[in-house]
This record gives C-alpha cells, structure tokens and sequence, in this order.
C-alpha cells in the first residue's frame, strides 16, 4: 500500500482501477439529466453490456444501469456513488472529459488537480488519468480516465462517496477491468508452453528489478524463483538500509506482513487433516466466545470464512493502529467483537485484518489450548509450518529478528526523498500477527511456495498437508475484480487465460508478493524495503509472465508511468502543504487530545516543528488550508505520512478528526 492513505490501509492495498483519488469531493447525489435517460434496470447478476459506441462492460450484480444518448450511468445499492462512461469524438483527451462532465453532471465545477498519462493498454491507443480537488469533509472520490481506441475516446468517471468506494472496490475494478473497446481480445497465455527459467531468463528479471528500483527508489529487495517445483534462483539486490553498506541477500529478513495469511490458513488446512476442525464448521463450535459486533453474521462465520474477506465486515485498521501498547492477542479479539459489517455477508469484498487474526489464534488455541493464545499461534506455526518446511529465518519474534541480518524500513519524506523510516509502527501488528506479523527471507519465503505447488509434500516426499484442503485454500470465497477470486488468503487470477495464485503483503516501509502458476511448477517471492515497493510487486508478476510466455512488453512501461505518476502527485500535493506547519494554525490547537478509539494524542513543538505523538508512534506533521475554508494537520514522517486531521469543534470543544474509508474517529481537547 501506499502510506498516503485514503483507505487508510495497513497491508496489501488491491488496486481495482488506476488509482484512488486523495480524500473527498461533496455528496454526488443523482446526477443530472442533460438528455433523454433510460429508466433504471437493477441486474440481478454480472452482466455484459455495451456503450453506444460499442466498447464492452460489465455491470456487477445489485447495480442499476442508465442509458443516455453517448453514456451510460451505472449506480450500486448506495446511490451516492456513480460510475458514468461516456463515449466521445473529441480531439483530446481532455475536449473529451469536458464532454464527459457535460453528458453526466454539466452543473460540476471541480477544479483539476493532476493529469497523468498512461501507456497504452487493453487495446485502447491512449490512456490519461485526471484527478480533481477536493476538501476531507466532502469525503467524496472523483476520478476520471480517458481512453482512445482509434478516433473515439471513451472516458470512465468515478464520482462517489469515499464510505461507498471503499466498500464497493472490487466491482467498481470490475466494470474498470471489463471496459474494452470494441474487438478487442485480451491477450492469452493458455495453450503456450512456458520458457524456462535458465540463466538467461533469470538474468531478464533480475536486471527489471535492479532498474525499477532505481526508477522508484528502492534501496533493497530480495527475489527467489522456482521452476519444475525446484529452486532456481535466490538472491538480494541493493541495501538492508540507506547509507550503510551491508547489501540484502536471500537470508534478508524483511516483515512479509499479510503473506502471514497463506501460513496462516495453512495452519489451518493441517488441523482439518487432523479433524480438529471443519471448514464448514461455524467458528462459535470450535471456539464458543468468537464474537463479532453484529450477531446475526456471528453465527454465520464458517471456519472457512475467517479469511475469506466476504462477511461483509470492513477494513477497520485505525483502532489497533493506533492504540496497541498493551494490546494483546485477546485484546484484539475483543475489538472484532466491536466491529459491525457494512454490507451483507457474502455480497462483496472487504478486507479484514482482525478477521485474519481470529482464525490463527483460534486455530492455534486447538493445538495448544494451554497457551496464552499468543504463545499458542507462535509454537503452532513453528512446529507445524516454519519447522517442516525448513524456514530457519522465519520468525515473529521482532527482537530476534531486528538483531540479526534484516531490512530497515524506508519510505518518502514529505519532499519525495527515500529516507530511513522508524520501526514503531510496525509494531503496532504483533498483537493481530496472524494476519501479517511475520519476518521472513526470500529463500524462506519460496519453501512456502514450493509447499503450495508441491500439494502439500516436502521435497523429501513427506507430505506436510493433504492436497485436497490446501487446495480449499484457493477455491473462491468472493470475487475480486473481472477475473480475481479470494479465497483463504490467497488470489486466484486468471486474466490470462491460465491460473496464476498471489497475494501481496504491505506494512510501513515494507512491501512482499508472492506468485505462482500451479499448472506450471513456476513461482516467485519479491521482497523490498520501502513503500515504493508496492509499485513494483504487481509490475513484477507481469514481467513474470512476459518472461515465460514471451508476452507483451508492458512491465517496464508500468513502472515507468508509476514513477512519474507518483513523482507528479507528491509535487502536487507538497504545494497545499505548509512546512513545517503554519505557526498561527498550530496556535489554535489544544496541546492534548483523546479519542474512546484511537487512544490519546500530545501536540509537540520543538524548534519550530509541530509533531503529533500517539505514545506508540508518532510524525511531524504539516498543515493545509483545504478548498472549503478548513484546516487539516498532515502527517509526514517517511512510511507514517498521510494521515489527515482536520480541525473542527464540537460541542464547545476543540476536536481533531481522523477517517478511513467508512468510519470517522473523534479526538477532543483534553483540559
């Protein structure tokens, strides 16, 4: 994930369209009707259709469609959120967004923030993403790309609420995925025979690493690769932390963070084998006190639901974020049992990370029902996975971890320099470790993939895991995009006519993937040190592919248009930004803050920097004067920059207000 965080994600960030547009716009309501409109047809399943002038979508079950003279109008369950596509013989790109705007909301007066193009793709000749400005109370998205295949540009407008983008990411990604122009085939990797990855063939991925590090600056990354089920390579590229000069190598530990999850589910598997659980066993049987805020979908969660991102639970990070000193592995299952699903169980994606860790301390807790449920997890996953498998290196144990050959974690400071990011962060996931608390290596972390192409058998022939349910792990739980499925953390893809099982891992200045294709005996790790990274990992699947299958060239002009993309948009944003921030802002801040949730808040000043201290971590942070008159405290310490704060009174009280993507958390001023 990025750290500038509008979905305020701790891990892996799935990215469904090009790129989530910063903060909010105002409330869309109903769009206007500049022209004659159909009237509303709500599909009751995922359903093919095709814009007037002719490039195809797909509209996802429980949406309505509008149809208009050059637009369609899509609309979900909430109708505060809008994708509109609207066809366009404009000259440009942009004579074709003002078309769009005029055909879907002509009333909109949104000022432009970034315009940024991308390489063409999919078919389409050319492709240009625009962003707009918009204030943090507006709590809106609006994002638009235009799209030219031939003459004809075809433009997608996203304008929404931030709650309903969040929730509904995985169809808005498929009615983006899905948008072709008319014709156009994808490209299929089924029926070709794979390349081998000899010397050459590996020699092509290592140098695309070492130059999308340079172009994304990356200081470190490690990357193991299997073929025919054995390891071929392993090895390091660049350095454990900027400015020293010990270099990474496959025994590097970096944190793998929600690549935790496979393990995870492993576990699980093995303990199905042992019949000390069901996958279709409600979780209350085997562990009675389980409890989620809503009851009713309490007693819907299945053991294989625990993982499953489908319970209609939400991403809800910022409660354990920011408030874990004395948390615990118990604690952290008190705080799902808070938590209330924001859609129905079943209906749509959404990530949770405490859901993760329920079902590793659960399952942990049937192996050793003695332990503290923490120590319990940890012996479990060394005896059953880390011990067997042979990942000497693999541990949660952040000290051991921190003393020996490891990573240090980077990230972007507010200028877009890399720089050396503080580990306290971090730590603020040892008490939800099931969910992506591990250190590992790349030559670790490949023993686990191997594992999985292998069916559960160790090369030595023993078999750790029956086939039949590690294979549970991968059958689909709900979908994810035009051609993603999510199944017990694991992805299936196939976009390219063949299967290719990832999941990719995110904490503060650490980013992993992990990748392979179980019809082929081929797989991969990549680990980096930096927030950068999470703009490589998906780039380095494609190069994957590309090298196995002779595909398309298209990774490199990926991470190329990520570079500049990400460039463009810090510059961008560091011009709203005062640095350090404004003297006569801060001087309107109270010098203390709590919030019931997020625990308390101490404002700082030292040498003309203000700094907002969490106790368990904290950051510099700058102001901004936002479009409608407010004021917003940003901060910016390289991987803990982004958080918002915005300035408001409630109750006669000074208050500072913090947001994800479906919630808002309260802190006021302490006397």
């Amino acid at each position: 994930m990025s750290m500038h965080r509008t979905a305020l994600v701790a891990f892996l960030a799935f990215t469904t369209f090009a790129q989530r547009a910063t903060s909010a716009s105002n409330a869309p309501g109903s769009p206007q009707a500049a022209e004659a409109r159909s009237a509303p047809e709500r599909v009751a399943a995922d359903t093919t259709r095709v814009t007037p002038g002719g490039a195809t979508f797909t509209v996802p079950s429980g949406w309505s469609i509008v149809t208009g003279k050059n637009l369609v109008i899509l609309e979900p369950p909430e109708a505060d959120t809008h994708v509109a596509i609207v066809d366009s013989p404009a000259a440009d790109a942009s004579a074709a967004v003002a078309a769009g705007w005029a055909a879907y909301k002509p009333d909109s007066k949104r000022p432009l923030k970034l315009v940024t193009p991308r390489p063409p793709r999919e078919g389409w000749d050319e492709r240009l993403t625009f962003d707009y400005e918009t204030s943090p109370n507006e709590r809106a998205v609006v994002h638009v790309v235009a799209l030219r295949a031939g003459s004809t540009w075809t433009v997608f407008m996203l304008d929404g609420s931030e709650p309903t983008v969040e929730k509904r990411s995985a169809p808005i990604g498929l009615i983006f995925q899905s948008l072709r122009p008319k014709g156009y085939h994808r490209e299929s990797f089924a029926g070709r025979k794979p390349q081998p990855l000899d010397a050459a063939h590996i020699a092509q991925l290592k140098t695309f690493v070492e130059t999308s590090m340079q172009q994304l600056g990356i200081p470190g990354a490690a990357m193991a690769l299997i073929d025919g089920g054995k390891v071929v390579y392993q090895g390091g590229f660049g350095v454990r932390e900027l400015g020293k000069p010990e270099a990474v190598d496959e025994h590097t530990l970096f944190m793998a963070a929600s690549n935790t999850k496979g393990m995870t589910t492993l576990l699980l598997a093995e303990l199905v084998d042992e019949k000390k659980l069901k996958w279709d066993e409600p979780v209350t049987e085997a562990y009675p006190s389980f409890k989620l805020g809503d009851a009713d979908t309490t007693k819907k969660v299945l053991v294989k639901n625990l993982i499953c991102a489908c319970t209609g639970l939400p991403r809800q990070d910022l409660e354990w974020l920011f408030e874990f000193k004395n948390a615990t592995p118990e604690s952290t299952l008190a705080l799902l049992g808070t938590m209330q699903p924001t859609s129905k169980f079943g209906e749509v994606f959404q990530y949770s990370n405490l859901m993760a860790a329920a079902a590793g301390y659960i399952g942990a807790h049937l192996v050793y029902p003695k332990l503290e449920l923490g120590a319990a997890y940890d012996k479990a996953m060394q005896q059953k996975i880390f011990d067997p498998l042979g990942m000497k290196s693999t541990t949660f144990d952040y000290a051991r971890a921190l003393a020996g050959n490891h990573a240090s974690p980077h990230g972007d400071d507010v200028d877009g320099k890399a720089a050396v990011a503080n580990m306290a962060f971090n730590y603020s996931i040892v008490p939800a470790r099931p969910a992506g608390g591990v250190w590992t290596s790349a030559g670790d972390l490949i023993r686990y993939v191997q594992l999985e192409l292998a069916l559960g058998k160790l090369p030595d022939g023993k078999q750790v895991v029956s086939a039949e349910n590690l294979l549970e792990r991968r059958a689909p739980q709900i979908a994810h995009g035009e051609d993603e499925t999510y199944g017990m953390g694991l992805i299936v893809d196939r976009k390219y006519g063949i299967p290719v099982v990832s999941h990719g891992g995110s904490m503060a200045g650490f980013k992993s993937d992990l990748y392979f294709l179980p019809d082929f005996g081929i797989g991969a790790v990549l680990l980096t040190n930096s927030d950068n990274g999470g703009m490589l990992v998906n780039a380095f699947e494609r190069r994957l592919l590309e090298v196995v299958f002779d595909g398309k060239l298209e990774a490199a002009g990926d991470v190329a248009s990520q570079a500049r993309r990400h460039k463009a948009a810090l510059a961008q944003d560091r011009k709203r930004l005062a640095v350090p921030a404004a003297p006569a802002l801060v001087a309107g801040l109270a010098k203390r803050y709590s919030s019931k949730e997020l625990g308390e808040l101490a404002v700082l000043n030292q040498d003309g920097v203000t700094t907002f201290d969490f106790g368990e971590w904290k950051s510099a942070v700058a102001s901004r004067t936002n479009d409608d008159g407010t004021t917003s405290f940003i901060t910016i310490d390289p991987t803990n920059g982004g958080f918002e704060f915005v300035v408001a009174e409630r109750a006669g009280k000074r208050v500072l207000i913090i947001r994800d993507g479906q919630h808002e958390y309260i802190f006021t001023e302490v006397a």
